[in-house]
């Protein structure tokens, strides 16, 4: 005799199940959270086989145990070995178990049950399978609904469930190991940054706590140029990236010019120091010369007036030395230079001692005086267009990189972060500026003007450095629509600890 077909009822029902796991599988295949994608499986799991609950188990074969972050029923990480319980049997023999009765069977542990007040009846527990066969978990269905067991078409559904999760989780698993590996190699990049200028240690971690925060105040807004502007959990990620790795380039920039502290530098400063003592003793020197003619002159019964005399010119030339040497060491800090201070190191040019082979040797060198002329800061214009380059070494650097489709802004973001809206900026001079970028700009100046650690600056006040944000942005700098957002959303006191 032929078979009977299936009752229609019974058609609907196995095509309603298989429709699920068809729709189930398209949402694992595009979701990349383990937190989110776990609950999922779990969620049609328990609905394909009508179970009571479920609980998901991933092969960790380092330590060769079973792990679950997710568990119906329970809130902690649950972890077993391997050939432990009906589970961890499952996953070392990759055989399906169907128990009807649990309690009479030897395989059950019925531990959970008396931790959790839980009474478990029937178990279904199937092995994951990745693409080349391996078991890579196992899903354990308990209680089947209407106190029936579970039959071999859950089984099949489960199987095939399993199969399609497998999959989801070794992607959404390598999804994390390419995050960590991206986060790894940014914390490295950052440390390696700061291991060049130590004093600008955490400078790329409050500028990236800056930066993303005011990306999420964007989200608040509901007039104005930037009103409902949004950015993705991605989107976000790779504006930390970039706010991160925005200095990177300075590895390529000399480290005592990046370090430069003072207009001259400690060996500048150091041959200058030598050549003031060596003027200090052949002031010395010239004065006794001077004694011993005088007493030749007249006489040695003048001695002590003598003496007394050489004593008060000695000490006024030792003096002038002195005022000399306290003027060169204001002119070297890096304050704005007075505009007759210009004048008078011109003229100190040609001063002059004698040297132990008899020779006049300049007290300043040329080299010198220019660098003390440098009217604000520490760097000349050549130095400053080496500290400048960073952001072209920067650029290039990052560049290198194959970042993921969601990252692949990164470089440009952070090549963008010193460009002005007027076009006054570097390193190319441009207007057109991402709106990250822009964010990054004000974030990084209010950082780099209210950091307690640069040896060539004092800190500027939070209040002081809003104001000069405010001038930047009155000058048609900045973004002043994002600077507003900078003040109105108080990011600095959000975001930063200890604001004066």
């Amino acid at each position: 005799m032929l078979a009977q077909p299936a009752p229609q009822p019974e058609l609907n029902r196995r095509l309603a199940k298989l429709t699920s796991i068809l729709d189930v599988a398209k949402a694992m295949s595009a979701e990349r959270d383990l937190d989110l994608l776990l609950p999922l499986i779990l969620f049609e799991a328990t609905k394909v086989v009508e179970a009571d609950r479920c609980s998901l188990f991933i092969l960790d074969r380092e330590r060769n145990e079973l792990w679950s972050k997710v568990a119906q029923g329970s809130k902690n990480e649950i972890r077993l070995p391997v050939g432990s319980g009906v589970a961890g049997q499952v996953a070392q023999t990759g055989a399906v178990i169907n128990i009807p009765d649990a309690y009479a069977d030897a395989r059950f542990n019925r531990s959970f049950d008396i931790s959790s007040g839980y009474q478990t009846k029937t178990i279904l527990c199937v092995p994951m399978r990745d693409a080349g066969g391996e078991v890579t978990g196992v899903i354990q269905a308990l209680n089947k609904l209407g106190d029936a067991s579970f039959n071999a078409e859950d089984e099949e559904l489960l199987l095939a469930l399993g199969a399609q999760a497998a999959g989801a989780i070794e992607n959404a698993l390598l999804h994390e190991d390419i995050n960590r590996l991206f986060e790894g190699f940014v914390s490295a990049s950052v440390v390696a940054i700061e291991s060049r200028d130590p004093t600008t240690a955490g400078h790329s971690g409050r500028v990236a706590d800056l930066t993303v925060a005011m990306a999420q105040a964007l989200e608040h807004l509901s007039t104005g140029p930037y009103a409902h502007t949004r950015f993705s959990a991605g989107e976000l990620q790779e504006l930390r990236y970039a706010s991160l790795l925005h200095d990177f380039g300075k590895v390529g920039v000399r480290e005592p010019v990046l370090v430069k502290a003072e207009k001259l530098y400690p060996h500048e400063l150091e041959g200058l120091r030598a050549r003031f003592q060596l003027a200090r003793k052949d002031l010395q020197l010239q004065s006794y010369r001077r004694r011993i003619e005088a007493v030749k002159v007249r006489g040695q019964a003048n001695l002590a007036e003598i003496e007394a005399e050489e004593e008060e010119r000695l000490a006024r030339e030792s003096g002038q030395l002195d005022e000399v040497m306290a003027f060169i060491l204001s002119c070297n800090r890096p304050t704005v230079l007075a505009q007759g201070n210009f004048e008078r190191l011109h003229e100190l040019g040609g001063l002059r001692f004698v040297d132990a082979h008899g020779q006049a040797q300049p007290l300043l060198l040329p080299g010198e005086i220019q660098s003390l002329s440098i009217a604000r800061g520490t760097l000349s214009p050549e130095e400053r267009r080496e500290i400048e380059s960073h952001v072209e070494h920067t650029y290039r650097f990052l560049s290198q990189i194959p970042w993921t489709r969601t990252l692949r802004r990164v470089p440009e973001i952070a090549y963008a972060h010193h460009e002005k809206l007027d076009g006054t900026g570097y390193p190319r001079a441009e207007k057109d500026i991402p709106v990250q970028s822009r964010m990054m700009s004000i974030c990084d100046i209010y950082d780099a003007l209210t950091a307690s650690d640069r040896p060539y600056k004092k800190a500027v006040p939070h209040t002081l450095a809003l104001d000069i944000l405010k001038r930047e942005s009155d000058a048609g700098q900045l973004d002043p629509a994002l600077y507003t957002v900078f003040i109105e959303a108080d990011i600095p006191r959000r975001v930063l600890q200890g604001i004066k």
